[in-house]
């Protein structure tokens, strides 16, 4: 198996990197409650809709950071999908099916500890089947970084491991350790292993849920920083008003630019409202 190393931001022969990430395209619906929700009654609250999804959140960052960035993705032809869509394109390249149906939605809302629940209709994303792969849009990539979310369903699942074999290299993203137990820890180590990951993220609780992987790992930590195959760094200090998307920032900047940059990217993402980096516009 090929180790890879951080990446750099621009190549001399190539130019910048290429990240290409595969999973969902959703609308996301971050909600931050002013008061706890009260049954029946109307709690104010900050609520900022945007693309997002494990896979667009770490294309957007990427491109944010200096890298090129492509997401494979299956998405409907809905508003929802619209507006997805449209936020997204303005600074990640698109590809992958439009299937005529609803686009996924994701309500994340944080609780006053700090906690948060999600909500989650994927809509037509899991649809994605291996024979609409370009096989360009991965070969052309300098990395290609899978969502766990995209082993859980059929046929997305065959197609991030289809798209994983044709990449000159392989990082994933776990999904949460609830889904993975829910799933089946032995099922979802196996589809895993299939994907032959360089590099996986994932936090404690996630890392416990699987077996043992020939891999690299890098443990996110939230709030005490990150355990990188360099080693381990503090998170930064930052104004924390949403840890939404916050990983997702922190693989973004691991891969274009190495630890240092994955903990700024992190500190920068928990210091907006949402998982992608607010708009520039």
């Amino acid at each position: 198996m090929s180790r890879m190393k951080p990446g750099r931001v621009t190549d001399d022969q190539r130019g910048p990197l290429l990240i290409c990430t595969i999973g969902d395209l959703i609308l996301d619906v971050v909600v931050l409650p002013d008061a706890p929700l009260a049954p029946d009654g109307d709690t104010p609250a900050t609520i900022r809709l945007t693309a997002g999804g494990q896979a667009a959140n770490v294309a957007t960052w990427a491109s944010v950071l200096g890298a090129r960035s492509r997401l494979i993705c299956a998405r409907g032809t809905d508003q929802s999908s619209e507006l997805a869509a449209s936020d997204l394109g303005r600074r990640s390249e698109i590809c992958g099916p439009v299937i005529a149906g609803r686009g996924g939605v994701v309500v994340s809302t944080r609780e006053l500890d700090g906690a948060r629940t999600m909500a989650s209709d994927r809509g037509v994303a899991s649809r994605l089947d291996p024979s609409a792969l370009d096989p360009s849009w991965v070969r052309t990539a300098d990395v290609l970084h899978v969502s766990g979310y995209c082993l859980l369903r059929e046929p997305m699942a065959e197609a991030a491991i289809t798209a994983a074999r044709l990449a000159p290299r392989v990082t994933v993203d776990l999904a949460s350790a609830h889904d993975i137990a829910r799933f089946g820890s032995q099922d979802f180590t196996a589809r895993l292993q299939a994907l032959a990951p360089d590099l996986v993220f994932a936090n404690e609780a996630e890392r416990a849920a699987v077996g043992d992987l020939d891999t690299r790992w890098v443990i996110k930590l939230g709030a005490q920083g990150a355990i990188f195959p360099e080693g381990h760094l503090p998170a930064a200090a930052a104004a924390v008003l949403d840890t939404t998307g916050a990983g997702d920032a922190l693989a973004a900047g691991y891969l274009v630019g190495g630890p240092e940059l994955a903990i700024a990217a992190a500190a920068r993402c928990v210091s907006s409202v949402g998982a992608m980096p607010p708009d520039p516009r």
